[in-house]
Formats: C-alpha cells, structure tokens, sequence
C-alpha cells in the first residue's frame, strides 16, 4: 500500500475491531504493511489523521450511497427500500461493526465528535425526508427515522454480541415492515 486511499480499508478495520484508542502504531504498521515511517509520511497528523480519513472515507460513501438517494431518488419508497439493501451490503449482515458507533461510544468521541453527530443527524434526517416524501406527516417522519437508524444501530451491536449475523437481518426485515405498515 502505498497511497493514503490504499491504507483506508485496513486502517478502518484496525478501528473498528480495537477502537481507536486500542489502535497501536504496531497493529496498524501490520494492517497496511507499512512502517511508521510510511505511515507517518502519508498522515503527517498520526493517528488522528488517519481516524479522520476513514471517517471521512465513511461519510462519503453513506453520502452517495444513502443520504443523497433518501433525498432525491423518486420514488422515495424506493430509495428507502434501496437503505436497507445498501446498510445489510454495508455491514456484511451484521458481521461488520459501525465504525462510527464505536467511536461515539468510545473515549475519543470528543475528538470525532463532528463527523459523529454529522453521520446520525444526516442519516435521520435524510431518512425523515423520504419518508416525508412518501406521505408521513413532518413530526412521524422525525420519529420514524430516528427509530429506525436506531434499531438498525442496535442490530449491529446484538448480532455481534450474540455472534448470531442473521439477528441484523431478521431486524432490517421487520424494520422494513414497521416502515411499510406506518405508511399504510
């Protein structure tokens, strides 16, 4: 690896499986291959930088690949239904952990604190506004959305504690019928 989007898939692994504060130099040298030296010449900021990187590498593709279909795509039933297909994709059924809740959750949430509350303001009220779209009133779209994001955050969370992946799907499951029925 030797570009700084080369490193980001490893680096967001090494975060998501020891948090970033349990992120050493040395765990992340053996992810990506690369020596300090190397790391520290492409993210002259250390490990901050690299945290901020993936987040932001993060943000981007939940922007192009949630965020802007929950606001644009027509129908917006659609482009709800496409949210669940791309969050299971996402998150591998349930096998991969949410980097950004383990950062909200962790001792360093102060430091990503903005890319935080962005990523789960965004996705709530993008979410708020296709369902708003579809015919929800203004107050039961807010609502929705933030039972939504999470339940499906929660999901995450139970199906890796219980090592069982198929819970986060049988939860996206009635969390798309829960959505399907408030628009009945």
């Amino acid at each position: 690896m030797t570009t700084r989007i080369e490193t980001l898939p490893a680096l967001a692994e090494v975060f998501r499986e020891h948090g970033y504060a349990g992120a050493s130099l040395a765990l992340i040298s053996a992810a990506t291959g690369l020596g300090k030296g190397s790391l520290y010449h492409l993210f002259p900021g250390g490990k901050a930088e690299m945290a901020a990187c993936v987040l932001a590498e993060i943000d981007a593709w939940f922007e192009t690949n949630l965020y802007r279909p929950l606001r644009e795509q027509d129908p917006p039933e659609q482009a709800v239904s496409d949210m669940f297909d791309a969050v299971e994709g996402y998150f591998r059924s349930g096998r991969r952990v949410c980097l950004v809740g383990v950062l909200a959750l962790g001792t360093s949430r102060d430091l990503f604190a903005e890319a935080v509350r962005g990523y789960f303001a965004r996705w709530v009220a993008a979410l708020a506004d296709a369902l708003r779209r579809a015919g929800h009133g203004e107050a039961a779209s807010a609502a929705l959305a933030e039972e939504v994001v999470a339940q499906i955050q929660g999901a995450i969370v139970l199906s890796r504690a219980l090592d069982e992946p198929a819970l986060f799907t049988r939860a996206l499951a009635t969390l798309r019928s829960r959505v399907a029925t408030a628009a009945g």
